[in-house]
């Protein structure tokens, strides 16, 4: 159920961050600014991935992952841009772009996720089972800048920290890591491998040629609507109604239940491997996205003076981890519905599965205890 917020305890929170941007009204050309940026960003990044040689010789986790993540990065700030300045934007053009884009950014990120899971999930195997880490194939970070693929050890009632699972039986545990470490490296480098095939495949379709074409438009020509063009339009109240739509979404999480250290209620799934999502997965990945959404919007604001607001990104930082847990989580949990694994190799993936529940609810706490804090801004 959704419960309100925590009121602030220390008079010096300010509750919901506020909105910061210029004092005086924003143009529609900032806006035209900051897209034609992000295409000519996309355009450079699509320039080097060419250079690079991808298409024919590449494998996965080498050079090109940086050309790779520039191009989703890009594509995001554009697609986040159409969704919250639409009604400053050619609807017919910006209705054919942010799906196209939203595709491409989705296709492009796949790959990383994948590396990213196996390592987040190997790295946690063998901390539990207290075996020596193995060194995965590809070393990867996380999907997200600023957000920790596996946050360290901590004691208990340390804001972020992750919650401490019950000992399992280590013996068992030992024994069957090493065969769901393999069974989970098997599973996760074959969906990589597909991933980086569908990349590839789409990298050369004529669909991703049609996007880049239009992406090269954009890098010269915005196509504003001509009321956006003829009057004066201040972006302002459309970039506040992006942070309203946070808030409400905010609001509605329970946070009074992940105020606790330890949720039991964000564990309870976490017990079964039932195939579908955990039901209090899905308003908090909202929430992450409508985050980024409100950031980009900042940016579009601000421009190259565009502040980092220190809270802001703590809590995209929590939400991260909440994204990277929860479906590492699923990745566990689908290992060990494999047919015929041994009783070692469930139990392993077992106390995995639980390990990475705590870590979501770990995450939770960390968002409250950063969404509650005042605001404080850097340049």
């Amino acid at each position: 159920m959704a419960q309100r917020q925590l009121d602030p305890t220390d008079p010096t929170t300010a509750g919901p961050a506020k909105l910061a941007g210029p004092a005086g009204p924003v143009s529609c050309e900032a806006l035209a600014d900051y897209l034609r940026t992000q295409a000519t960003e996309f355009l450079r990044a699509l320039r080097l991935h060419r250079e690079s040689g991808t298409g024919s010789s590449a494998s996965p986790g080498e050079e090109p992952v940086d050309a790779a993540r520039s191009l989703r990065h890009a594509a995001r700030r554009i697609t986040g841009t159409l969704h919250t300045f639409r009604p400053l934007l050619d609807p017919t053009w910006a209705e054919a772009m942010h799906p196209e884009l939203a595709w491409l950014s989705g296709t492009l990120a796949r790959e990383h996720a994948y590396a990213a899971r196996l390592e987040r999930l190997l790295l946690a195997l063998h901390r539990l089972s207290g075996a020596t880490p193995i060194p995965t194939q590809v070393a990867v970070g996380s999907r997200s800048a600023g957000a920790d693929p596996v946050p360290p050890k901590a004691e208990p009632g340390i804001a972020g920290a992750p919650s401490q699972a019950p000992t399992p039986d280590r013996a068992n545990l030992t024994l069957g890591a090493a065969r769901a470490g393999a069974l989970l490296e098997r599973q996760l480098t074959l969906a990589r491998t597909r991933a980086h095939s569908a990349a590839l495949q789409a990298l050369g379709s004529s669909r991703f040629h049609a996007v880049a074409d239009n992406v090269a438009v954009l890098a010269s020509e915005v196509p504003l609507t001509p009321a956006a063009v003829s009057t004066p339009t201040d972006l302002r109240p459309l970039a506040a109604a992006a942070h309203e739509r946070l808030c409400d979404a905010v609001t509605a999480l329970p946070l009074l239940t992940a105020g606790h250290p330890y949720n039991a209620e964000a564990l309870v799934h976490g017990l079964s491997f039932d195939p579908a999502p955990h039901p209090q997965d899905a308003p908090w990945h909202h929430v992450r996205l409508l985050l980024r959404l409100r950031r980009y919007a900042h940016e579009v604001l601000e421009g190259d003076e565009a502040r980092v607001d220190v809270r802001m990104l703590t809590a995209g930082t929590a939400l991260n981890r909440h994204r990277d847990a929860s479906e590492a989580a699923a990745a566990a949990a689908a290992a060990a519905r494999t047919p015929r694994i041994a009783p070692a190799t469930a139990y392993a993936l077992g106390v995995l599965h639980a390990d990475q529940r705590h870590e979501v609810e770990a995450a939770r706490f960390a968002f409250q205890q950063s969404w509650e804090k005042k605001a404080v801004s850097t340049r």
